[in-house]
């Protein structure tokens, strides 16, 4: 009986799903090894965003669209949301942290209490 040969493209595509697999665990053990600090940063990103953006709406009166521009460099995966009648601005940094600040008469803008 003779063996089928194997079709090339067969063979690549089975090298690819191994490579595919391998990245996959590296980028999944690295994430997880470096757990801490991310999510860390991401809270810090987050909580700074939405103070700064919070003043600079309620305060300063500008739009947040304008705000948005003030972020730092390296903050750009921060998205921010107003909410005009609470007078608050809350900060994501995705799949890691969110923090809220209000404005509040008196105070400024100042971040809500979170859980950590």
């Amino acid at each position: 009986m003779a063996k089928s040969p194997r079709t090339p493209a067969k063979g690549r595509t089975r090298w690819g799903l191994w490579l595919l697999a391998i990245l996959a665990l590296v980028v999944g053990a690295t994430v997880w090894a470096f757990r801490t600090p991310i999510t860390g940063y991401g809270s810090t990103a987050a909580a700074y965003s939405a103070r700064v953006a919070c003043s600079c709406r309620f305060v300063a009166g500008r739009s947040l669209k304008d705000c948005t521009r003030d972020k730092l460099a390296g903050m750009e995966a921060v998205t921010l949301r107003d909410d005009p009648e609470a007078k608050s601005v809350t900060a994501r940094f995705p799949l890691v942290a969110e923090a809220t600040a209000t404005y509040r008469e008196g105070y400024g803008c100042v971040l809500e209490p979170w859980e950590g």
